[in-house]
C-alpha cells in the first residue's frame, strides 16, 4: 500500500468523477476502476511466505497429543467414523458401532481421504485438517488483499490468521470444524471476487454508453465466482448443517452487492433491476444449488443396498398419506435426518444434558470459556519435576479480546463511510454466531466459533488499515510515524502472545507453575 492509497479518506470504491473523454467532460460519478490488487508479483511473493510459515506451524509435531496413542476429544468420534467411511466400503458410514450418525458425510470424507494417505495414526487423522488450515490462512490473506487492494492488509490479515489459536489448534484435530471453515471460508473469498468482476462488467458497459439501455441495466452474464461460492457453501452444508446460516446471510451480502453496484453506476431502477436480472441467477447459485449439492453427498448412501435407513418406507415410513408422491429413497433420507434433527434438538440443558466444558455464544467473541482437548499429568523433561501436557481450544487473546471494539469500529465505518468490507466481514462474522443466540438451551461448545473466526482476523486486519491510512493522510511526520508504530506494536504483540500460548496449544510438556501462568482467566480452568 502506497502512501497515496493510504492517504485516501474513503472506503474502497467510493465515487470520483467519470469522464468519457479522456477527462476533459465531467460526468456522473462512478468507482474508480481498480478491481483488486495490481502488484501481482510482490502479492505472489508475500503469499508464497505466508503459505510457507502457515504449513511450518500447522504441521510441526502434529502426532502430539493422543489419548495413549488414540485420538482425543471429539477426534474419538470422528477419526473412527472417517475410517469407516473408508473401509465399510461404499463410502459410508452407516456401522451402528459407531452411534448415532449425527452430521452429514462430507467431513468424514475429508479424514477418510487423509487415513487412505497416511493409515490410521495421529498423522492419518490430522493431514487433511492441517492443509485445510493451511489453505484457509491462504485464502484470509488474498480474500483481505483484495478487499483492501493492498498486500500489505492482507498480509496482516494473514499472520492475524496464523497467530489465532483457534484456527491452528482446529488446523491439528481430526474433527469436522476446520473443514467446514474451510468452505465457508472459500465461498466468501469467491463473493468478493464476484462483487469485483460484476462491477468490472459495469464500467465495461458505462464507458461504452450502454448503461442507460434499460432501466434495470445490463444483464451480466454467467458468474462463474457466484457459481463457485455456491458449490463452496453446499460443501459446508454437506460438512455441518449450520452451513446452512451462511446460505442464507451470503445469498443476502451477493444480492446487497448487486445492488449497490447497479447504484454505483447509475441504473435508474437498481432494485427493480436487481430483482429481475440477479435475484433468481443469485438464488440458484446461492440457494438451490447448495441444497443440491448437500443432497448429492448422499448418492453413496441412497445407493448402496445396506445404508442404515435405507428402507424405512413400509416399515418405520408408511407408504400413503400426502406425500406418497416423494420417492421412498428421498422419504428414507428424510426419516434419517429427521431422526439427527430430534437428537440434536434434544440436546438441551432443561432435559440434563451438560458438560463441563460447554458455553455460550455470548461468551464466544472474547474466547472466555475455551475447551480442554487433552491433559496429562506426570514426571516428564521438565527438571525433575512433575509436568503437565495440555492441549486447549483458546483464542489468542490479543484478539480475541478486541473482537468487541473491532466490531463497534466496523459498525461505525458502515455508518459514517459507507465501507462495504466492514459490511462484508460482519455480514459473515453475524452468520457464524447470531443464530445460536435463538436456541439458548442447546450444549454449545466454543470450537463452533471455528467458523467465525477467519472473519475476526479479517476485521482486525481492514482496522489496522485504517490506523494506518489516518496517518498517511496527514501532513505531519509524526503521526505517520506513529501510525505505522501502533499497526507495528500490535502485530508483534499478536506474534508474542500466539508464542506464549504455544505450549497449550500444541501439548507441549511445561512445569505446574508455567501451566498456572497460562491460565489467564478463572474461566479458563
Amino acid at each position: 500500500m502506497t502512501t497515496a492509497d493510504l492517504a485516501a479518506d474513503r472506503a474502497p470504491d467510493a465515487p470520483r468523477p467519470h469522464t468519457e473523454d479522456l477527462g476533459t467532460s465531467p460526468g456522473p460519478a462512478v468507482p474508480e476502476p481498480v478491481f483488486g490488487p495490481t502488484d501481482r508479483l510482490r502479492g505472489t511473493i508475500v503469499g508464497v511466505v505466508i503459505a510457507l510459515i502457515a504449513v511450518a506451524t500447522r504441521l510441526w509435531d502434529l502426532t502430539h497429543p493422543t489419548s495413549d496413542g488414540t485420538p482425543v476429544f471429539d477426534e474419538k468420534h470422528y477419526v473412527p467414523q472417517g475410517w469407516q467411511t473408508l473401509t465399510g466400503g461404499d463410502w459410508i458410514e452407516d456401522n451402528p458401532g459407531y452411534g448415532l450418525v449425527v452430521h452429514p458425510p462430507v467431513g468424514k470424507w475429508m479424514l477418510a481421504i487423509s487415513e487412505w494417505m497416511f493409515g490410521y495414526g495421529p498423522m492419518g487423522w490430522r493431514f487433511a485438517s492441517a492443509v485445510s488450515g493451511v489453505i484457509i490462512v491462504v485464502a484470509v490473506y488474498l480474500t483481505v488483499r483484495r478487499m483492501a487492494r493492498s498486500t500489505l492488509v492482507g498480509a496482516l490479515a494473514g499472520i492475524f490468521a496464523i497467530c489465532d489459536g483457534v484456527l491452528f489448534v482446529q488446523s491439528r484435530m481430526g474433527m469436522l470444524d476446520i473443514f467446514q471453515a474451510l468452505f465457508i471460508v472459500l465461498a466468501f473469498a469467491a463473493i468478493v471476487a464476484d462483487r469485483d468482476q460484476m462491477r468490472a462488467r459495469l464500467h465495461r458497459v458505462w464507458t461504452q454508453g450502454r448503461i442507460d439501455d434499460s432501466p434495470f441495466g445490463p444483464r451480466l452474464g454467467f458468474r462463474w465466482y457466484r457459481f463457485a461460492a455456491g458449490a463452496m457453501l453446499g460443501l459446508a452444508c454437506g460438512t455441518k448443517w449450520s452451513g446452512l446460516y451462511f446460505v442464507i446471510f451470503f445469498t443476502l451480502l451477493s444480492l446487497g452487492f448487486d445492488v449497490a453496484a447497479r447504484r454505483a453506476y447509475h441504473v435508474r431502477r437498481p432494485w427493480a433491476g436487481v430483482a429481475r436480472r440477479d435475484l433468481i441467477p443469485s438464488g440458484l447459485s446461492l440457494a438451490v444449488m447448495p441444497i443440491g449439492i448437500y443432497l448429492a453427498t448422499f448418492a453413496t448412501w441412497l445407493a448402496s443396498e445396506s445404508s442404515v435407513y435405507r428402507y424405512v418406507v413400509g416399515t418405520e415410513v408408511g407408504t400413503g398419506g400426502p406425500f406418497a408422491w416423494v420417492p421412498a429413497a428421498l422419504r428414507s433420507l428424510w426419516f434419517y435426518e429427521s431422526g439427527i434433527l430430534e437428537f440434536h434438538a434434544g440436546l438441551t440443558n432443561s432435559a440434563g444434558n451438560h458438560h463441563p466444558w460447554e458455553s455460550k455464544p455470548w461468551t464466544w467473541p472474547m474466547s472466555l470459556r475455551p475447551m480442554l482437548y487433552a491433559i496429562d499429568y506426570g514426571p516428564d523433561q521438565c527438571g525433575g519435576g512433575d509436568c503437565v501436557r495440555a492441549q486447549m481450544l483458546v483464542g489468542t487473546p490479543a484478539m480475541w479480546w478486541l473482537s468487541l471494539a473491532m466490531i463497534a469500529w466496523a459498525l461505525w465505518r458502515i455508518a459514517s463511510r459507507r465501507d462495504w468490507r466492514y459490511v462484508a466481514v460482519l455480514v459473515a462474522y453475524a452468520a457464524g454466531i447470531v443464530p445460536w443466540f435463538a436456541e439458548l438451551d442447546r450444549q454449545m461448545y466454543f470450537f463452533y466459533a471455528t467458523a467465525f473466526a477467519p472473519f475476526l482476523m479479517m476485521g482486525l486486519a481492514l482496522c489496522c488499515s485504517d490506523v494506518l491510512a489516518w496517518g498517511a493522510k496527514s501532513r505531519r511526520p509524526d503521526r505517520r510515524t506513529l501510525a505505522v508504530l501502533i499497526v507495528a506494536v500490535y502485530v508483534a504483540l499478536v506474534i508474542a502472545n500466539f508464542i506464549w500460548l504455544w505450549p497449550i496449544l500444541t501439548g507441549a510438556p511445561i512445569s505446574n507453575v508455567e501451566w498456572g501462568r497460562q491460565m489467564w482467566l478463572p474461566s479458563w480452568t
